[in-house]
């Protein structure tokens, strides 16, 4: 007969998520993030701890890659659509804001050359 492994010391998948958000609340990203890839380990399906991924990812793609992974378990999370959403105003914000920048300087210039070519022309 196979002896089955000891798991009395072993917390179980909501003690992880339990530990994992005290981790993450007290600064301890990267110890939330071991926690959290435990869980997702066990139940690739569980939406808080890619929630939580989500939100303690530093770089934008990576906050993305999760959010959108979340949809793919769940269509209708509400929060990780409106937080991609909000990713996405954001993106286009700047887009939009560096474009009108240059917009303006491009106006300036050609202000300016304008300006220069009526004083060559009127001058002489």
């Amino acid at each position: 007969m196979a002896k089955k492994p000891i798991v009395a010391n072993q917390p179980h998948r909501e003690e992880l998520y339990n530990m994992a958000v005290t981790a993450a609340r007290e600064g301890n990203r990267q110890g939330a993030k071991v926690l959290l890839g435990e869980i997702l380990q066990q139940d690739r399906r569980n939406t808080r701890a890619m929630m939580w991924m989500a939100k303690l990812s530093p770089a934008p793609a990576e906050r993305r890659r999760w959010l959108n992974r979340v949809l793919d378990v769940d269509p209708e999370n509400e929060t990780a659509q409106k937080l991609l959403d909000k990713m996405s105003y954001n993106d286009a914000f700047k887009r939009n804001r560096l474009l009108f920048r240059l917009g303006i300087g491009g106006y300036i210039v050609v202000v300016i050359l304008v300006a220069l070519l009526l004083i060559l022309v009127f001058a002489f």
